[in-house]
C-alpha cells in the first residue's frame, strides 16, 4: 500500500484528496496534517467523511510515515515548506498550489494528456491550475499539430469551491446565489503556465490568449469555452483531437453538447469540439476538484508508483 501524508488537510481540495485515498485499493493515509484542527476527527472538519473514517489531524508531520506527500496548503507555502524541511530519500512530492508549475527545483508538470510518461519518473510533481486543465485540454492538440496561428478567445464560469473554503464576499451563498460576475479578465494567473506549455508544443505560437474568467452560482465545476481561427477542416480536426487523447483515459472527445452534470463528482474530462466558418470551438469541461484539482493529483501518484492511471478514480457522474 502507498502511504499517503496530506499537508495543509482542512480545505476543499484536501478533503476530496482524503475521500479519494480512503478508497483507493493500493493507498492509505498515514497523517493528515492541520494546524489549525490537530486533534480534530477528520469528519468533524470535512463532514462529508462521516462513518468512513475515526482518523484526527496532526500537529506534526512525519515524513518518514509516508510515501507521497501532498501539499494542499496555500499558495506559496509549499515553497516555505520545502525550504524548510528535509524531504526523505524515496519520499514523492505532489503540490496541489501554484508554487512549481514553472517545473523549478525538479517539478514535472503534471498534466498527465501532456506530461504522461515524464510523471511516470518523476520524484516531484506540481500539480496544474483547475481552468489551466480546462482550457490546456481544449487546446493541446492544435498546439500540437501546429495549427494555433491566431489570437485563442477564452470564456470559463467556475463554481464557488475554486475559491476556496475561507469564506469571503464573493463566495458568501446571499450574494453568489442567482448572480454571476467577471473576475481577473486578463489578467488571471493561470494563464502564465497555459501559455509556456501551449509555447512547449509549437514554439512559434506567440498570440494572445485572452481569458475572462467568471463566478457562477454553483459549487463545483467548470466550462470552458474557447475559440480560435483555424484552417482545417472539420474532418481533420476531429480526428486530431480523438487521436491525441486516444490513450488518455479520463479526456474524452464526443459529438454531442456537454454539460456540468455529465462530470461534476468524476475526474472526467470532455471536449466537444465545432466549426464555425473560420472559427474552431471547442467546449470543455470539468469538475475543478476533482480533474482540476484532487482527481488529477491521484491520477499523478497512481503514475509515479507504476499503477493502473485510473486506480480510485471510476466515480460515478452526479447526473441529477
Amino acid at each position: 500500500m502507498i502511504r499517503v501524508g496530506i499537508l495543509g488537510g482542512a480545505g476543499y481540495t484536501a478533503g476530496e484528496l482524503i475521500r479519494l485515498v480512503l478508497n483507493h485499493p493500493a493507498a492509505e493515509l498515514a497523517f493528515v496534517h492541520s494546524t489549525s484542527n490537530a486533534d480534530n476527527r477528520l469528519a468533524d472538519v470535512h463532514s462529508g467523511l462521516e462513518g468512513d473514517t475515526e482518523l484526527r489531524f496532526t500537529a506534526s508531520a512525519d515524513l518518514t510515515a509516508a510515501d507521497v506527500v501532498f501539499l494542499c496548503s496555500a499558495h506559496g507555502q509549499s515553497r516555505v515548506w520545502l525550504a524548510e524541511n528535509e524531504i526523505p530519500s524515496g519520499v514523492k512530492i505532489i503540490d496541489l498550489a501554484q508554487d512549481f508549475r514553472d517545473e523549478s527545483q525538479g517539478f514535472v508538470y503534471g498534466l498527465p494528456e501532456l506530461n504522461r510518461d515524464r510523471i511516470r519518473s518523476a520524484a516531484r510533481v506540481a500539480n496544474p491550475g483547475c481552468f489551466a486543465t480546462a482550457i490546456q485540454l481544449a487546446l493541446l492538440p492544435l498546439a500540437a499539430a501546429g495549427l494555433l496561428r491566431d489570437e485563442v478567445h477564452v470564456t470559463a464560469v467556475t463554481g464557488s469551491t475554486g475559491a476556496g473554503v475561507k469564506p469571503s464576499a464573493t463566495t458568501h451563498f446571499s450574494w453568489r446565489a442567482q448572480n454571476l460576475s467577471v473576475y481577473k479578465a486578463f489578467t488571471h494567473q493561470h494563464l502564465t503556465e497555459i501559455a509556456r506549455n501551449l509555447r512547449r508544443l509549437d514554439p512559434m505560437f506567440g498570440s494572445a490568449v485572452n481569458f475572462v474568467p467568471l463566478r457562477g452560482d454553483f459549487t463545483r465545476g467548470i466550462l470552458a469555452s474557447v475559440y480560435t481561427s483555424c484552417t482545417a477542416d472539420s474532418e481533420t480536426v476531429r480526428r486530431l483531437y480523438e487521436e491525441f487523447y486516444r490513450t488518455a483515459p479520463f479526456t474524452s472527445v464526443v459529438s454531442r453538447d456537454v454539460d456540468l452534470k455529465q462530470v461534476v463528482n468524476t475526474n472526467k474530462a470532455l471536449l466537444n469540439v465545432n466549426r464555425h466558418g473560420d472559427k474552431l470551438h471547442v467546449v470543455s469541461v470539468i469538475d475543478n476538484l476533482l480533474k482540476g484539482s484532487s482527481g488529477q493529483a491521484v491520477e499523478n501518484m497512481n503514475l509515479m508508483f507504476g499503477l493502473d492511471q485510473t486506480a480510485g478514480l471510476r466515480l460515478k457522474a452526479s447526473a441529477f
